[in-house]
């Protein structure tokens, strides 16, 4: 843990306050098998205990009488290889679509607007513009030239795509990622990371925590920004990322409610908090939750440990405060849990 202020109180608004060293060696590569023997965090904030269990064991640890909310977004197969058609290799991952048939992507080689892009003969894109921040924006087409809608690419991404895992995995995919880097519950398309806390799920244990529990969804479909790291020194200047939402009109009743909730995620919070804040039931969704922007409506989250200097570490201090935040991460290498979207998890309550 980074020493603290002579006052004992870290500063919320520095980036480096976020900051730990985690040993390479517990990022985890692989999901534990089956999913729900992954190891879990239980931290009950009132009575200020740490708890050391497994995810098969959640529902015991799950406050009776509220009601849980979770992200049914489906990761599609957004990582594709190709040439530029004058020659030259490129990789390209899919970070969201804008609207019907453009889409912004991060793009591993040198394009400039104007730019075609080959993939196979069925599948071609072109670079329409390029973004400030380094992105592109493209559109795709087919053999005839059409260009494609969204549902359309689908079926390519699924012929020629692959599984966007995370850099810090550092391998290849694998066929059975397509099944493990998915979430049981998942619906809609539309995601290119997962939505991690869900990954513990396997479908006896979603089957026994909607009859136990009320279970509402929204849809999220996570973007690759979140996995940019905070740059700025104060973390209230990053540009945070946005992504796409959507909550049904349940979900929208039981938000509006007084029913206590936890969020399965991140994206679930972000999600519920920026409904309470705007109202708007679908559209894009910016919210940066911080120790000094915290949480309005949901009580409890479940979560993985996350990176250093990541918006995420810093939701997750919005509930537990700075302080308690790296106490806890500082416990988790202690006993080696397992970090990032196939490591280990975290319930808060």
């Amino acid at each position: 843990m980074k020493r603290l202020p002579e006052n004992g109180t870290p500063d919320t608004l520095k980036t480096d306050s976020y900051d730990y060293r985690l040993p390479p060696e517990l990022i985890a590569t692989e999901p534990a098998s089956p999913k729900d023997s992954s190891r879990l965090m239980v931290i009950d904030r009132a009575a200020g205990t740490v708890t050391h269990t497994v995810f098969s064991e959640i529902l015991s640890h799950i406050p009776k009488g509220c009601a849980i909310v979770y992200n049914d977004t489906k990761v599609i197969k957004a990582r594709l290889f190709g040439r530029k058609e004058s020659g030259g290799k490129i990789e390209l991952l899919i970070n969201r679509q804008l609207d019907a048939v453009r889409y912004s992507v991060l793009i591993r080689g040198k394009v400039k607007p104007g730019t075609k892009l080959v993939f196979d003969e069925r599948l071609r894109a072109e670079v329409l513009e390029r973004c400030q921040d380094g992105s592109r924006i493209v559109h795709f087409t087919d053999e005839s030239g059409g260009i494609l809608t969204f549902e359309a690419l689908l079926h390519h991404l699924e012929r020629l795509g692959h599984v966007p895992l995370p850099p810090y995995m550092q391998r290849e995919e694998r066929e059975e990622d397509a099944e493990l880097y998915q979430p049981v519950f998942a619906k809609h398309e539309g995601a290119v990371a997962a939505p991690t806390a869900s990954l513990h799920f396997t479908e006896p244990l979603f089957a026994a925590m909607k009859e136990r529990f009320d279970t509402s969804a929204i849809t999220l479909h996570v973007g690759a920004g979140t996995f940019k790291p905070v740059e700025a020194d104060i973390i209230t200047e990053h540009p945070m990322h946005s992504e796409i939402y959507e909550i049904p009109p349940q979900t929208r009743e039981l938000i509006d409610s007084e029913r206590k909730i936890l969020a399965l995620g991140t994206t679930v919070t972000r999600t519920v908090e920026y409904y309470v804040r705007t109202k708007k039931p679908f559209g894009e969704c910016n919210l940066f939750l911080h120790p000094g922007n915290p949480p309005r409506r949901i009580d409890h989250l479940l979560t993985n440990f996350h990176l250093p200097k990541s918006t995420l570490i810093m939701l997750v201090a919005s509930f537990l405060g700075l302080e308690m935040t790296m106490k806890v991460y500082n416990i988790a290498i202690e006993e080696r849990y397992r970090f990032y979207s196939y490591g280990d998890a975290m319930l808060i309550i």
